[in-house]
């Protein structure tokens, strides 16, 4: 049918029932999605008037290709984007130079091997969105193109993160976001850090332990991006490097020399080796040792294989002078020799 001939029917000399029977089928033809541009009919009111987006959104959804259902306008380009770091729709306006980087993470790499400066993640003011690059004050969503910048995302860290797997929350003690799951941490004052919901009663506090270098590698603990450690005798380090210190034989706390694992069974091992091996006469003799596991002095026999603490059956310990009344409960001074 020609566009004359609609015409025609519906303003032409076709009157009466015969005009109000050909009508509503030429509409339903001709409805968006027809063969027919809708303008014609502009006089016809909507159905229903259009939801207005979200205040601040941009037009906040969109059909989606395929199920014909709305899509939030802020999901566009998750997890797209981001560094080897972080997912993320943004990149940050460092403030100490101005310039654009994917994080702080990546900042404070590219500093490294020039004028070396790191940035505080509370001072970042400013951000560059992904999607449309247009720079703005920190936030969620981008003011220009309406979309999170973040899935994630923390006001008072600056902080922005697509991958909520990880089980980000802010730490109103420690001041920064960590990563894991609220409900599987507790906060610990006197060592000043998160630990997990296992350790809550059940470790040795050391005043600000996190708050301190790796004894291994000597990277700041506090915050950083590597899994920690807490030994038993409260000090801490990084996961990899305890797991790297064990390869290479070394079972005790490099700070304060306290056995870090469970050495129960090679304690027994020790034992039946030197029942097994006699001393000659002219090396039996007795010697005082500190424990560094529970910090007494002990009078033993002397032996090549090892010292064994009379108080708590350690091996872990180390040649000493007599204690001034010969109890074992003072603290005497110590040489630098160590038998483990």
């Amino acid at each position: 049918m020609s566009m004359t001939s609609l015409l025609l029917i519906l303003d032409g000399p076709i009157k009466g029932e015969e005009k109000q029977r050909l009508a509503p089928s030429l509409y339903h033809g001709i409805l968006p999605g027809g063969p027919c541009s809708p303008s014609l009919f502009t006089s016809l009111p909507p159905s229903s008037p259009p939801s207005p987006p979200p205040p601040g959104m941009g037009g906040a959804q969109f059909l989606g290709d395929n199920d014909g259902e709305a899509v939030d306008r802020r999901d566009a380009g998750k997890m797209e984007h981001g560094c080897e770091h972080y997912r993320r729709r943004c990149k940050i306006v460092a403030p100490c130079c101005n310039q654009v980087f994917p994080c702080r993470h990546c900042h404070n790499e590219a500093t490294a091997s020039r004028d070396r400066h790191t940035i505080c993640r509370q001072d970042v003011k400013k951000v560059v969105c992904l999607l449309c690059e247009t720079e703005q004050q920190v936030s969620q969503v981008c003011i220009s193109c309406g979309v999170n910048m973040g899935e994630y995302f923390c006001d008072t860290c600056k902080f922005y993160d697509d991958d909520t797997e990880k089980g980000q929350y802010h730490c109103n003690d420690c001041g920064i976001c960590r990563v894991g799951g609220k409900e599987n941490f507790f906060h610990c004052v006197k060592c000043g850090s998160c630990y997990s919901v296992v350790l809550c009663d059940n470790h040795q506090c050391v005043e600000n332990s996190m708050r301190q270098n790796c004894p291994i590698c000597y990277e700041y603990l506090f915050d950083s991006l590597q899994g920690t450690r807490v030994l038993n005798c409260g000090h801490t380090m990084h996961l990899t490097c305890f797991e790297e210190m064990v390869e290479h034989n070394k079972y005790t706390c490099p700070i304060c020399s306290k056995t870090a694992l469970d050495l129960t069974r090679h304690w027994e091992m020790l034992d039946q080796e030197i029942e097994a091996t006699i001393m000659p006469p002219v090396y039996r003799y007795k010697i005082w040792v500190l424990c560094n596991d529970c910090n007494k002095v002990s009078e033993v026999n002397f032996h090549v294989i090892g010292h064994k603490c009379s108080h708590c059956s350690s091996y872990n310990t180390r040649s000493t002078s007599r204690p001034a009344d010969s109890s074992g409960s003072s603290s005497p001074s110590t040489d630098s020799s160590d038998n483990m």
